[in-house]
């Protein structure tokens, strides 16, 4: 960033490190250099954010806790704590301001008159309790996000704080309450969104816009899914979701949890740092691959077999095949106590497992339940030959062998792993409970060639380890989360939605993706078909149209695969200023692409080479060749290593400042059908900050005339 005296103010022209009008600046105050007094209110609010963590450190809870268990728990506690409050020092620990009109009352914005509140990352109160800074989530913070020229929220003045590493350097007003004062672009607000990006994803609290706030901002009771283009933020959006969510029910999804789920271990490690940053430890994150790890996946489907499985028939198929083992009784059970043999008949028998069918209850919930049901016939035969018997009784009838007897008879236990496999090699099986559902063809489709002698010998695929997850949910009911986020959802299938709707059936869930960017064969062709499946049919969908991230010719470029992948997809409107840099250039070989890279490396920030996932080792040989050090996906840049090598597989949700896309004709060409391709190619050409280049020798493909 430019050093203070070289940047103009957007909102008045006064320099930003020249003085400017603060009626709340008092006799002996710093009136006279505002930066300043901003900047002795950092080192004040760092000093009273390392002494309450000092006050933390310093607890001794060796008499305040009656056992070892409430010890480990209350020092574990203690431990999150000092951890969220570090101090990063190359993090601004606040990063605006705002000076309310008026005192609380009617129709007021909750703030004294003359009182001014710093806006940051976390609350930092000083020894006597008086907030130092206000933590972003609350209420008191939304008017810094929310506040314009038209609704000013009864702010007088919002300011903005510019940093370099950690340290203040200029600052931008808004009068918002002033007539004669016409609303610009902050500087500030677009240098920030601009910045150049080395490392992991970083955390947006200081350019969240309207639109977003309302989406993070929205309550814990209702799903919400965000429809958002390339550079929209919808990433981040769900992020400080959680992160506001936590603040605001802490107590809550303490108790039931949150997750976020990624599409792969790369997104997952890119986006890792934004909750520890904003303070929230407590976040789990996964891919759906995690959470249906049932069995080793060593195998891979073909599209048509992965399409098949992932289709929401295959729920009922499985629910048929489950309930199949069901019978119905035909012999009595007969159960000797001492010297008395106590008999229920065949048809009471028979009535009590219809009516544990009808209940519709999970199979294993009802096969726990059938032999209480007919230990209790008993005790009542008992009562009426004027026993007494109670509970111990009737649980000692419900353990008796012949009862044991006949519930493995009436209700067997089913292994869901042995179910699936049963589905997927015996011809027969698979017709009897698909009839109806899937027609012959797609039955041979999923069908394995070859006879698998065991489950640990089996090469399950991802699609196999999710119909093992519905199956076990048929037969126990799958613990549920209090708020979970699904990133790129789009991309998912039905089954994989209903495996994470399993997670969330109690809870609320934000989901995150982008239609133009789904590349599976079973992407998502809406998102009201997508809650049905999750199991939300009632959740509103959010759409995010203005794009701070893309520059604009880059985004102008992509658009056109629009109309080609996702017609009628209001496509993104780039709100930056600086249109970045974009070239189409060719490349006869390998060492023109590198010599690419080694021209944009020559710029402050983070490069990405991406190219179709056949044409990496190629470029990783000619980089090694080069002396050009590189990184995989996922691994973290440095100052000294920025240049990644990406597959276009794993591009997705991943941005750098500078991008070399290699070969788009080979990034369509290497899925398995022409629309799918092109979506992978609109997803690689978004993933610049700053600037592209688009490398190539083959001709490009036809849309992008």
């Amino acid at each position: 960033m430019p050093q203070p005296q070289a940047r103009k103010s957007r909102s008045g022209g006064t320099p930003l490190s020249t003085p400017v009008h603060d009626p709340l600046d008092g006799p002996g105050s710093r009136a006279d250099d505002p930066l300043a007094r901003e900047r002795s209110h950092l080192t004040r609010s760092r000093s009273a954010l390392r002494a309450m963590r000092e006050d933390v450190e310093a607890l001794d809870i060796r008499d305040v806790t009656a056992n070892w268990v409430n010890a480990e728990v209350l020092a574990r506690q203690i431990d999150e704590r000092i951890k969220a409050l570090a101090d990063l020092s190359d993090t601004p620990l606040f990063f605006g301001r705002l000076d309310y009109l008026h005192a609380p009352g009617a129709d007021r914005a909750e703030g004294a008159e003359g009182e001014r509140f710093y806006i940051g990352r976390r609350h930092v109160h000083d020894a006597d309790g008086d907030p130092m800074v206000i933590d972003w989530r609350a209420p008191v913070s939304q008017p810094f996000y929310r506040a314009s020229k038209k609704d000013p929220l009864d702010v007088g003045l919002r300011r903005r704080f510019g940093y370099t590493g950690g340290e203040l350097t200029a600052y931008e007003d808004e009068h918002l309450s002033d007539p004669h004062e016409t609303a610009t672009t902050s500087k500030l607000l677009q240098q920030e969104i601009e910045r150049p990006r080395v490392g992991p994803m970083r955390d947006i609290v200081a350019t969240i816009q309207p639109e977003q706030d309302e989406i993070v901002r929205s309550g814990l009771g209702g799903t919400v899914c965000v429809q958002g283009g390339p550079g929209t933020g919808k990433t981040a959006v769900g992020l400080h979701r959680v992160a506001y969510l936590l603040y605001a029910h802490r107590e809550r999804l303490a108790r039931t949890g949150t997750l976020v789920i990624g599409p792969n271990k790369s997104f997952l490690h890119y986006i890792e740092q934004v909750l520890p940053a904003l303070g929230e430890l407590s976040v789990q994150q996964a891919t759906v691959d995690d959470l249906v790890a049932h069995v080793e996946v060593r195998g891979t489907d073909e599209a048509a077999a992965a399409v098949v499985k992932g289709d929401a028939r295959m729920a009922e198929v499985l629910r048929r095949a489950l309930y199949a083992h069901v019978s119905m009784p035909t012999e009595p059970v007969v159960v000797v106590r001492g010297s008395r043999r106590w008999r229920v008949p065949a048809y009471e028998l028979e009535e009590l497992v219809r009516e544990l069918l009808e209940r519709d209850i999970r199979y294993g919930a009802a096969r726990e339940a059938l032999p209480q049901r007919i230990a209790h016939a008993v005790l009542v035969q008992m009562e009426r030959s004027g026993e007494a018997p109670d509970d111990r009784v009737q649980d000692a009838v419900a353990r008796n062998s012949a009862v044991k007897a006949a519930v493995k008879e009436a209700w067997p236990a089913v292994d869901p792993a042995k179910l699936v496999l049963r589905l997927l090699t015996d011809a027969d099986f698979l017709a009897r409970h698909a009839e109806g559902l899937l027609d012959e063809d797609e039955q041979k489709t999923i069908l394995w060639a070859k006879p698998v002698r065991s489950v640990k010998s089996a090469r399950w695929s991802a699609a196999d380890a999710v119909l093992i997850d519905e199956t076990a949910d048929l037969i126990q009911r799958t613990h549920s989360l209090g708020h979970v986020v699904l990133d790129e959802a789009q991309d998912l299938s039905p089954m994989q939605y209903r495996a994470v709707g399993r997670r969330c059936t109690t809870g609320s869930a934000t989901v995150l993706g982008d239609l133009a960017q789904g590349t599976t064969p079973w992407a998502t062709r809406s998102w009201d078909q997508a809650l049905a499946h999750l199991g939300k049919r009632e959740g509103h969908i959010e759409e995010l149209t203005a794009g701070f991230r893309v520059p604009t010719d880059v985004i102008a470029y992509a658009s056109r695969l629009l109309p080609h992948i996702a017609p009628g997809l209001t496509p993104v409107a780039s709100v930056r200023e600086n249109p970045g840099f974009f070239e189409v250039r060719p490349a006869a070989g390998a060492g023109e692409v590198v010599a690419a890279c080694e021209e944009l490396l020559r710029n402050e920030g983070s490069t990405g080479l991406i190219a179709a996932d056949a044409r990496v080792p190629a470029l990783a040989e000619a980089l090694t060749a080069a002396g050009i050090t590189y990184l995989a996906p996922g691994e973290e840049t440095t100052r000294e290593t920025r240049l990644t090598l990406v597959p276009a597989s794993l591009a997705k949700g991943l941005e750098y400042d500078y991008v070399v896309l290699d070969e788009p004709g080979a990034v369509v060409d290497g899925e398995p059908d022409e629309r799918t391709g092109l979506r992978r190619l609109y997803v690689a050409l978004t993933r610049a900050v700053s600037g592209l280049v688009v490398a190539h020798s083959a001709p490009l493909p036809a849309q992008l005339a």
